[in-house]
C-alpha cells in the first residue's frame, strides 16, 4: 500500500463595490473529483514535473493525489495520523500548504487539523512511497497553514494557529510559527514559537502575512469568526519572543479570513477581510485602517485568495460560500481599492480557495475543495 501521508480608534465605513453583474465571460467548471465528504482544503503543482499540475487534496481521513492534466489518475493515501486524543479525524485536513520542508527542490505537502504533519514529496510521486511524519500534536485545531520568513534567514517558516480552548488544547487560542528542524527526520516534534499567546480567543482562523508598520519585519493578521474580531500582531526583533497585539475592529461577526496586501497601490498595506461564517467582504484601507464595505450580502465567504486575475496590473480577489445557497465570484480592482463583483457560480461550496494557472495558459484559474459540495473543482478563466 502507498503512503501520502496599534489599536484603531475610529472605524469609516462607506461603499466600494459596483452593482453585481455576470463574469465578464463564462469560466467554465471542471469537475476534478465527487469525493463524497467534505473537502475543506485543495493545493496543486507540478509534483511529477512532467510539465502538468497535479492536485492535492483531502477528505475522509485521508489525503488524495490526482494526477494532472486530466486528473483521472488518483492515488489515495492511508490514512493521516492519530491526533493526541488517539483518534483518526474524519473530515480530513481543514486546511494545507506546500512547502519544501526538506530542501530537495520540490514541494512536501502540510496538513492542519487537531495536528499538523506533512508528507515528504518522493522522487516519483504517483509510484513511489510519500512518508508522514509529525510537526506538532500540541497546535490544537489550525485552521490555517501559511509559510512566510518570518525570522528574515532567507528560509520559509511554517505559521499555524491552534484556536481550542483550554479544555482541548495545551497551547489554547493561540497562534503560533514554526522554524524548520535541522534534523527532520529524528521523530521529534518541532518546536512551535507562540507569538499570540492565549491572545486569539474566539476560534481564531485565517491569517496573512505582510511589513504593515513597514521596520522590515513581517507582521501576522488574522480574524476570529467566535470573537468577531480581526488583528494584527506586530513582530518584536527577537521573533521567538510575545508579539504586540494590534485590534482593528472586534465588530465583524464570523470574520475568517485576513489577507495583507496593498489594495490601491498607495503603499500601505491594507486588510482584506471575509466573514465566511456570516455574510460580507470589506477591506480596511491602511495606515488608519478605515473600514471600506465591498459587499455586505454575500452569504459565508469562507474562501479567500487574492492576485492579479485580469491581468491590468492591480491585486483582484475571488471568494466562494461554504454555503451553497451562496455563490462562487471574483471582484475586479480599478487600482483604487473599488471593485465590481462577477458572479462565477452558485451552489458550489468552499472552504478554500487558490488562484493557479491549471491547464498552462498563462492566466489564474480558480481551484476550489468543496467542503459541503463534497467535491474538488477548478474553474477556467476566460481570459486567455
Amino acid at each position: 500500500m502507498k503512503k501520502i501521508i496599534l489599536i484603531i480608534p475610529f472605524i469609516i465605513v462607506f461603499s466600494s463595490c459596483s452593482p453585481p453583474e455576470e463574469a465578464k465571460a463564462t469560466w467554465k467548471k471542471h469537475i476534478v473529483d465527487h469525493t463524497g465528504a467534505d473537502t475543506s482544503s485543495a493545493v496543486a503543482d507540478d509534483f511529477d514535473n512532467d510539465g502538468h499540475i497535479d492536485i492535492m487534496c483531502s477528505y475522509g481521513g485521508k489525503v488524495a493525489l490526482y494526477k494532472g492534466p486530466d486528473w483521472t489518475k488518483k492515488i489515495v493515501l492511508p490514512e493521516m495520523p492519530a491526533d493526541w486524543t488517539g483518534r483518526i479525524a474524519e473530515r480530513g485536513c481543514i486546511h494545507s500548504t506546500l512547502m519544501d520542508v526538506d530542501g530537495d527542490g520540490d514541494m512536501d505537502y502540510i496538513g492542519s487539523n487537531r495536528m499538523l504533519f506533512w508528507l515528504e514529496c518522493p522522487e516519483n510521486p504517483f509510484e513511489d512511497e510519500w512518508v508522514c511524519r509529525m510537526i506538532n500534536m500540541e497546535v490544537n485545531g489550525a485552521h490555517c497553514v501559511i509559510t512566510a520568513d518570518v525570522d528574515r534567514d532567507g528560509k520559509e517558516d511554517l505559521i499555524a494557529n491552534s484556536w481550542r480552548d483550554e479544555t482541548e488544547s495545551v497551547i489554547p487560542n493561540s497562534i503560533t510559527w514554526f522554524k524548520t528542524p535541522d534534523d527532520l527526520f529524528n521523530g521529534e516534534f518541532w518546536t512551535p514559537n507562540v507569538f499570540a499567546d492565549n491572545d486569539a480567543p474566539g476560534r481564531n482562523h485565517y491569517m496573512g502575512f505582510g511589513d504593515i508598520n513597514k521596520d522590515g519585519r513581517g507582521d501576522i493578521s488574522c480574524a476570529a469568526p467566535a470573537g468577531g474580531w480581526v488583528a494584527w500582531w506586530e513582530q518584536p526583533e527577537d521573533p521567538t519572543k510575545k508579539w504586540s497585539k494590534h485590534l482593528v475592529s472586534d465588530d465583524e461577526p464570523g470574520a475568517t479570513n485576513v489577507l495583507t496586501l496593498d489594495l490601491n497601490q498607495d503603499g500601505h498595506l491594507d486588510l482584506l477581510l471575509t466573514r465566511g461564517h456570516e455574510k460580507g467582504v470589506l477591506w480596511f484601507k491602511g495606515p488608519e485602517f478605515e473600514k471600506i464595505m465591498i459587499d455586505s450580502e454575500l452569504d459565508t465567504p469562507h474562501s479567500l485568495a487574492a492576485s492579479d486575475i485580469d491581468e491590468d496590473g492591480d491585486l483582484d480577489f475571488a471568494t466562494c460560500s461554504s454555503s451553497l445557497i451562496g455563490e462562487t465570484a471574483w471582484y475586479e480592482n480599478d487600482g483604487k481599492g473599488n471593485f465590481t463583483k462577477h458572479v462565477i457560480d452558485t451552489k458550489q461550496s468552499s472552504y478554500d480557495t487558490r488562484l493557479i494557472d491549471m491547464d498552462a495558459d498563462g492566466d489564474l484559474d480558480m481551484l476550489i475543495g468543496g467542503q459541503s459540495s463534497h467535491n474538488v473543482v477548478w474553474y477556467e478563466n476566460p481570459l486567455k
